[in-house]
C-alpha cells in the first residue's frame, strides 16, 4: 500500500513541477506550502485510513489526528519533500511515507519522481531500488566523498561553515540540496559517505531512514548513540566513516 501511493504521488509530482504552482510562504521563504502539497496528503490520510483504520497518521501539511503521540504505530508522511526546488522546477525533491513504532521505522517508501525510482524498505527485510535489492558498500574513508547535510529552517545551523571546512580539509565534498529524504537516501544508496541534519522534521526523513537502515547504513545522535529516529538531529553515514564524520560535526558545534 506504501508503494502504490509513492506511485501516486510520483505521477502528480512529475505532472506539475514547476507549471505555475502557487506557493503560500510560512515562517521562511523557503517554506512553501502548495496544492500539492494537499492534495497528495488529503489522498494518503484517505487511503491509510481506510485500510488501517486504527494507525493514526501524521503529516506535515494537517498535523496529527488523534492519540498519534500514544498509538502503539502511527504513520508518518511529507507528500512533497524539497517544495522550494518543486515549486521552482528543479528536479529534486520526493515522497515520504512511512510506518513508524516506539522502536523507529518499520515501514519506508521515498519515491524520487526525476530518476523514476521508488525506494522501499521494511524491518529486517531488506531494502530496494524499483524492486532490486540495495546493499551498502562500506567506506574506509572520506576523501574523495559526498556528505550531504541541508539548511534549517531558519538558514545556516551553528557550526555548519566549520563543518564544510573540515570536511574539505578531509578533501570531502558538501552538498546542500534542498531534500533530506533524499540526502539520506543518497547514503543507502552509496553515492554519499554520510548525511547530517542538524534539527529536522520526523515525516521529512523516517521513509528514508528505513531505506538507509536495511542497506546497512548506522544512524546516530549528536553523541554518537545510536538512535533510528534521534529526538533533533542525526547522522547517518557508511559504517566505515560515521566516526571520522560524526567528529567534524562534534568539533564544528563545539
Amino acid at each position: 500500500m506504501a508503494g502504490r501511493l509513492a506511485n501516486d504521488a510520483t505521477d502528480v509530482i512529475t505532472a506539475t513541477a514547476g507549471r505555475g504552482a502557487q506557493p503560500d510562504p510560512k515562517d521562511s521563504p523557503f517554506d512553501w506550502v502548495t496544492d500539492t502539497d494537499r492534495i497528495l496528503e488529503r489522498h494518503t490520510r484517505r487511503v491509510l485510513t481506510a485500510e488501517f483504520p486504527g494507525i493514526p497518521v501524521v503529516g506535515g501539511e494537517f498535523g496529527a489526528d488523534h492519540g498519534a503521540d500514544v498509538a502503539e504505530y502511527r504513520w508518518v508522511v511529507d507528500p512533497v519533500d524539497g517544495t522550494a526546488n518543486y515549486v521552482a522546477g528543479v528536479p529534486w525533491c520526493a515522497y515520504s511515507l512511512a510506518l513508524i513504532d516506539a522502536s523507529g521505522p518499520v515501514v519506508g517508501v521515498v519515491a524520487d519522481p526525476y530518476r523514476a525510482q521508488i525506494y522501499a524498505a521494511a524491518r529486517g527485510r531488506g531494502a530496494r531500488a524499483n524492486g532490486k535489492p540495495i546493499t551498502l558498500t562500506d567506506r574506509r574513508g572520506t576523501a574523495g566523498a559526498i556528505v550531504c547535510t541541508e539548511l534549517t529552517r531558519k538558514g545556516v545551523w551553528p557550526g555548519m561553515g566549520q563543518f564544510i571546512e573540515r570536511a574539505a580539509a578531509a578533501h570531502a565534498g558538501v552538498r546542500v540540496l534542498g531534500s533530506a529524504a533524499l540526502a539520506i537516501a543518497q547514503v543507502a544508496l552509496g553515492h554519499a559517505a554520510a548525511a547530517v541534519l542538524h534539527s529536522y522534521r520526523e515525516w521529512d526523513v523516517a521513509g528514508s531512514v528505513a531505506l538507509a537502515i536495511e542497506a546497512g547504513a548506522v544512524v546516530l545522535d549528536r553523541h554518537g548513540e545510536d538512535a533510528a529516529l534521534p529526538s533533533d538531529a542525526l547522522l547517518v553515514a557508511a559504517p566505515g566513516v560515521a566516526d571520522e564524520v560524526l567528529g567534524w560535526w562534534r568539533e564544528s558545534v563545539g
